[in-house]
């Protein structure tokens, strides 16, 4: 059995001037949030799918890193993740790359053993594996 979980879109005019409002009625974490051409493309204020796809893979990248420690047998203490994601405008819109930023204070690992185990949870966490088509970078570090 698995989970299922739902977002809303609404939009009014055209792409240039018209807005729209993003909800996720489950949670309640998000009603009405403002979207449009110009926080997207421009400085105002609002979301966009990128950063939401950021803040999804962020939080699905560290809760699986997470997990694959604790199961390696290293029980994290914190884990910080950027998610960074890149639009390009050639050839039309993409997303051309992403980049995860971890920085973990995990007692008792050594840094190699801790990269091996960040790259599998990237390579691994569902989100990620949803943006398989994506070049997925990884930056990861232990805090002394």
């Amino acid at each position: 059995m698995g989970i299922s979980r739902h977002a809303t879109a609404h939009w009014e005019g055209d792409l240039k001037t018209g807005k729209g409002q993003l909800s996720t009625p489950q949670s309640g974490l998000m009603d009405k949030t403002r979207y449009a051409f110009s926080s997207r493309f421009g400085d105002e204020k609002g979301t966009n799918p990128e950063e939401l796809i950021a803040a999804a893979h962020a939080g699905c990248f560290t809760m699986a890193l997470s997990a694959k420690l604790t199961e390696a047998g290293f029980a994290p203490t914190s884990l910080d993740t950027e998610a960074k994601v890149d639009l390009s405008m050639e050839g039309g819109p993409q997303l051309s790359q992403i980049t995860l930023k971890v920085k973990a204070v995990v007692p008792g690992i050594e840094a190699e053993k801790f990269r091996a185990v960040a790259e599998d949870a990237k390579q691994n966490c569902p989100v990620s594996k949803a943006l398989s088509a994506v070049p997925i970078s990884l930056e990861a570090e232990l805090a002394s």
